[in-house]
């Protein structure tokens, strides 16, 4: 898999600093990761009735082609990090700060 370098200078502009925008990949990044998990488990889930239990102790259990196709079509997708730089750069990632509910209080 080639890397993709990115100019630093990108990210700065689309957020205040560049810790701030490396907050904001990890997290929508980590988002991805959990969707692609919970999609590929739904994927397999629906798989695992046409797996068939070994009969006796010494065989191995059956593989599922379609299982394998599954798994190769998943490592295909570009990965949760690139599609999080991609999308704060191309500007479909938006956040923002939570909302401070506690009142300001004056020393």
């Amino acid at each position: 898999m080639p890397l993709k370098p990115i100019d630093i200078e990108h990210l700065t502009g689309t957020a205040e600093n560049i810790y701030e925008a490396i907050v904001v990949l990890l997290k929508r990044a980590r988002q991805i990761n959990e969707e692609m998990k919970i999609e590929f488990n739904q994927r397999v889930e629906m798989l695992q009735s046409k797996i068939f239990e070994p009969e006796e102790e010494g065989e191995q259990p059956q593989t599922n082609p379609d299982q394998i196709l599954i798994a190769q079509e998943f490592e295909k997708r570009p990965k949760p990090t690139e599609t999080s730089i991609n999308e704060l750069l191309t500007g479909k990632l938006k956040y923002r700060y939570k909302e401070d509910d506690r009142p300001i209080t004056e020393p």
